[in-house]
């Protein structure tokens, strides 16, 4: 059975670190960066490509778990709000697929401390910061796995993420025994 893990979280929270960790550690894996699919210059929110920009999210991850190559498919993005998570699954293909939706989680303050060293190393501008820090609190209210980021390695959150569904799938295995 393959494995998709949908990782949210606001921006600078670690999102693709953790991804490109998860896919080293994971077998037969790829990674999504949903900004890969919104990478525009001039970068446009529209309805129009808002639209395009989920298509073409639901396309390319269809394809990678249509593809026997991979067992493990991880999408990282934004996904700030309960709908979007479910207009991408929705659209996916996920019949003989584990789901995990998880929330990386983070205080105001390392968040701050974060995107100020993205924006030292000219990743990210100054505007980037009340965005972010305005749209933790959202994430709370996802019916996702909410993973604590705070003063935590890549590493460490990877491998709680890892844990995360190691447990649920010996939970599952517990009850199909139970139900034998």
């Amino acid at each position: 059975m393959k494995v998709l893990y949908m990782i949210g979280g606001p921006m600078g929270v670690g999102k693709t670190a953790v991804c490109q960790q998860l896919k080293k550690q994971l077998p037969d894996s790829v990674f999504l960066d949903g900004d890969w699919c919104w990478d525009a210059d001039p970068f446009q929110v529209t309805e129009e490509t808002k639209r395009m920009v989920l298509d073409n999210i639901c396309h390319i991850l269809n394809n990678f778990l249509h593809c026997s190559a991979y067992q493990t498919v991880i999408f990282g993005w934004v996904m700030h709000e309960q709908s979007i998570i479910n207009a991408i699954l929705d659209k996916l293909d996920i019949q003989n697929c584990e789901v995990f939706c998880i929330s990386l989680m983070v205080n105001e303050k390392n968040l701050e401390k974060r995107l100020e060293q993205d924006i030292a190393k000219g990743i990210r501008t100054e505007d980037v910061i009340g965005r972010s820090v305005m749209r933790i609190p959202l994430y709370e209210n996802l019916e996702t796995i909410k993973i604590d980021t705070n003063d935590k390695t890549v590493s460490e959150i990877a491998e709680e993420v890892r844990s995360i569904s190691k447990a649920e799938r010996n939970r599952l295995d517990n009850l199909k025994n139970m139900e034998a």
